[in-house]
């Protein structure tokens, strides 16, 4: 299994990245944001991840740990390959995916060009556990933040009337869970509303 590549970046394509490591090119399938990440670079970093099948041999790779460990959850769930998985992760950072998971927004992921409502309730419903149990992803502790907004009743309503007002769970949940404990459903609104407007997160 191969970790990482480190290496001179030779060519580079929307969804590819070529690094020489040793006279030998490794071309990565990856997403846009580690394209963007590295637009600049001439030589990186890639964290890899390489699968095996019957007829081929895919190798993958990410700028970050967390964007690996990210597309590694998503493969994980039925019916969500590699090729979804990369379409995703070229649309949202690997925390706003923990954060879309942990307030079921499923929008945000039916959102993406090729992922139907099933496929994001699927994501939602398989992963939901894994994010809030295990933490993953959620170094900053906001998905968990998130998690416990979603489970006491004021909050839980609150988040359903900002979603009703246009924004999306997961912009409801964030701002919400920022909200001090005890406050009572109409105050949580009217906070989150002037965040929401400042853009303040």
């Amino acid at each position: 299994m191969i970790y990482s590549l480190t290496g001179n970046i030779i060519h580079t394509e929307p969804d590819l990245c070529v690094i020489e490591c040793g006279g030998v090119g490794y071309a990565c399938k990856t997403t846009m944001n580690t394209i963007t990440s590295v637009s600049n670079m001439t030589s990186c970093t890639l964290y890899t991840y390489m699968a095996v099948r019957e007829d081929a041999i895919d190798l993958f790779g990410f700028f970050t740990k967390d964007e690996l460990e990210c597309f590694k959850l998503l493969t994980s769930v039925s019916g969500v390959g590699s090729k979804y998985a990369l379409s995703i992760l070229s649309s949202l950072t690997p925390a706003s995916v923990a954060l879309a998971i942990a307030s079921d927004d499923t929008k945000t992921f039916s959102k993406i060009k090729g992922i139907g409502a099933k496929i994001a309730q699927r994501i939602v419903m398989e992963l939901k556990d894994k994010v809030a149990k295990g933490a993953v992803l959620d170094e900053s502790g906001e998905v968990g933040a998130i998690t416990a907004a979603v489970g006491d009743q004021s909050k839980a309503e609150a988040i359903a009337a900002l979603v009703v007002l246009g924004y999306t769970q997961s912009e409801a949940a964030q701002a919400v869970a920022k909200c001090p404990p005890d406050l009572e459903t109409d105050e949580i609104i009217k906070r989150c509303l002037r965040t929401l407007a400042s853009g303040r997160f």
